[in-house]
């Protein structure tokens, strides 16, 4: 069973007759369902069926000759509500299966945002009927949290605010001129980051370090797209598993200048959310893209 499915509301699920009677449920009755031709002589076909605000179950696989369903996997979804990013995105396929995940550069990050990516049938359109890779528009992440904790802000005053607003701007400008190659760029980033370290080893001998560190995004475990996380909850909202009537936050984070939502079981979240506070803890990242086709 996916292990992601107690983060939507599902904990109580124990055995795989639980999860077929779900699934059962999702494939008869779907909220959406899509069908795409992949080329060849079978139909791939996506089911969802919403058991909440924006979350759910989709189970992906392909209909055979007499137009029967058969499924081949599911997985648990969270759709955001934000934009994120708008940085250009490669996608690629999992070697094993017809499943997709997209991948960016942020760098207000510094690494690579890999994702699971929830419109898989839109993309296989694109490709099929465009014979060409898709532009796209702004990328909509999400996540799914098995674990996290509430922790205080850290202390910041208006010009403080402002200040680091500022120094984010030009660092940002600084290392899209030395993706390009600009070799007074790069020089600066690296002074940047040696006085960086500095002062945090100088700090840290002093200061706990989640107040010399106000929001991260880290890879997670051994999967490309888990991440541990720790930003500034902008919004929150309590919500309900309507099959399981287990209670669900909705968590709007603003981590590293990256604004997306989580969603996480109430039994699994350790604190109260609060405007202002920060969320730490790990993540399994989703994605939309809207597809742009040349006209």
């Amino acid at each position: 069973m996916h292990d992601y499915l107690r983060a939507i509301g599902f904990s109580k699920i124990k055995t795989k007759k639980d999860m077929k009677e779900i699934l059962d449920m999702v494939i008869a009755e779907p909220t959406q369902e899509f069908i795409t031709d992949n080329g060849v002589e079978s139909a791939l076909g996506e089911k969802s069926r919403d058991f909440g605000k924006r979350l759910g179950i989709t189970v992906r696989g392909e209909y055979d000759d007499n137009g029967e369903f058969e499924y081949d996997y599911y997985f648990p979804y969270f759709q955001g509500n934000y934009v994120t990013t708008k940085e250009e995105v490669v996608i690629e396929k999992h070697a094993d299966r017809e499943d997709y995940v997209g991948m960016c550069d942020e760098v207000n990050v510094g690494i690579s945002l890999i994702f699971h990516l929830l419109n898989m049938a839109n993309y296989i359109d694109c490709l099929y009927y465009e014979k060409e890779s898709p532009k796209v528009k702004p990328i909509i992440l999400s996540g799914l949290s098995l674990s996290g904790k509430v922790i205080f802000p850290t202390i910041k005053n208006e010009a403080q605010v402002k200040k680091r607003k500022v120094e984010n701007s030009t660092r940002n400008s600084m290392i899209a001129a030395a993706r390009q190659g600009d070799q007074e760029a790069i020089d600066n980033l690296t002074l940047e980051d040696i006085d960086l370290y500095t002062s945090i080893s100088r700090r840290a001998k002093t200061e706990d370090v989640l107040s010399i560190v106000e929001s991260y995004v880290m890879p997670y475990g051994i999967s490309c797209d888990e991440y541990s996380i720790m930003g500034s909850i902008i919004d929150y909202e309590e919500t309900l598993n309507q099959q399981t009537g287990e209670e669900l936050y909705l968590l709007t984070i603003d981590c590293n200048d990256l604004v997306f939502d989580i969603c996480i079981n109430r039994a699994d979240l350790l604190g109260e959310p609060m405007a202002g506070r920060r969320f730490k803890g790990s993540i399994w990242m989703q994605g939309n893209i809207e597809f742009l086709i040349d006209e």
